[in-house]
């Protein structure tokens, strides 16, 4: 295990660390800080005390402060494992990356692989897979090759299986991957990064590119923010007229894509069209509609299904 997942190595330091995570549990973030800095004095370069303070830091509201603490976490840990960049991003101190750090959301999934259907299904009312799917179903084809990309624990596989001769299931994060491979509908599955080009991404690692005449990809565009690249490697996966399902968060942000307060990025209609058209895609359906509860907030996102053109 990496030395910052581990304990501090100091006895003292642990302590006060449970202690502030007490404190901010109980609603005083300002205790907990002040509580982590003493940890952190003790051992000044252990990196998730570092990310736990810019935490506490935060919800304090003391942006600067909890800036401050996102950098040494970032400078703790070379791959940026936490994600502090796109906190440093959001509280306005870098620029939006264009992808966040492979690493952070197969790390995010891994740790969440176990509790994620009854999270996302049960408390946040998560339907995006059959809504998607019914979608799909309104063409009345019958598919060849499906590949079900960011496939996560399976909840779409179970849903376009029978329209499908050969589905095909493909995450970063193989904690994921293992729970996909217990509901047993995929013929396929492996491991592989939407943010990395085509040939490095590992979609073509076992088999051609041109291959699949449905993929979809419901609330993974989400943990990316430039498209461009996942759309080439959509692209390479198509043969000519296949259909491409997919969902993004709606923003209207005049960019086009926006990283929201979640971490997670949303997407334009007019910045998703274009990509459509730059990477030979027609949209043939759009429906916009509830992606999932955020606490007490409804996020709003959009359903697309296009198609490849010859």
């Amino acid at each position: 295990m990496p030395p910052y997942l581990q304990t501090s190595g100091d006895a003292i330091a642990d302590r006060r660390a449970d202690y502030a995570r007490m404190l901010d549990k109980g609603g005083e973030p300002d205790a907990a800080a002040e509580l982590m800095e003493q940890a952190l004095e003790l051992v000044p370069d252990w990196a998730v005390g570092w990310y736990w303070l810019a935490t506490y830091r935060e919800k304090s509201g003391n942006v600067a402060g909890a800036i401050e603490a996102y950098r040494r976490t970032r400078e703790l840990t070379e791959d940026d494992i936490f994600g502090a960049t796109l906190k440093l991003a959001f509280l306005g101190d870098i620029a939006v990356p264009d992808q966040p750090p492979s690493i952070y959301v197969e790390r995010l999934f891994d740790d969440y692989a176990a509790r994620f259907e009854t999270s996302l299904v049960d408390k946040l009312g998560y339907d995006v897979p059959a809504k998607l799917a019914r979608m799909i179903a309104a063409t009345g084809r019958h598919y060849a090759l499906a590949a079900d990309l960011g496939c996560g624990t399976g909840l779409m596989g179970p849903e376009i299986r029978a329209m499908a001769g050969r589905l095909e299931g493909f995450d970063l994060s193989q904690n994921m991957l293992a729970k996909a491979e217990e509901k047993q509908v995929y013929d396929h599955l492996a491991q592989a990064d939407l943010s990395l080009p085509a040939d490095e991404s590992g979609l073509f690692a076992d088999s051609g590119a041109h291959r699949a005449d449905l993929v979809t990809a419901a609330d993974v565009l989400i943990y990316l923010g430039n498209l461009e690249i996942a759309f080439a490697s959509v692209a390479a996966l198509c043969v000519d007229g296949a259909d491409f399902g997919f969902s993004v968060e709606e923003t209207e942000d005049e960019e086009g894509v926006h990283l929201a307060h979640s971490l997670r990025y949303a997407h334009s209609e007019a910045y998703v069209r274009s990509l459509c058209a730059r990477h030979g895609f027609e949209v043939i359906a759009m429906s916009r509609t509830t992606i999932r509860k955020d606490g007490a907030n409804i996020i709003p996102g959009i359903l697309f299904l296009a198609r490849k053109q010859a």
